[in-house]
């Protein structure tokens, strides 16, 4: 999406972030499919899970936590 990858269940929020800071990354990613996750709403018990930003030299770290 306009030069980064989004792998997983990435908020909408995060997606737009990146695309208005622009920041040099290879792209967002959510691992797994975390219960309250979009796309992956499971009643009231939603699992925390974080938004992954990664570049291309193997490097990754916390863009974003949720439901914690």
């Amino acid at each position: 999406m306009n030069g980064y990858i989004i792998e997983g269940h990435v908020p909408a929020d995060e997606i737009d972030r990146i695309l208005a800071e622009r920041p040099r990354i290879v792209g967002l990613a959510v691992p797994g499919m975390p219960a309250g996750s979009p796309g992956m709403d499971y009643g009231s018990a939603p699992q925390p899970y974080d938004v992954i930003v990664f570049d291309g030299q193997g490097g990754q770290q916390v863009f974003a936590s949720y439901g914690q």
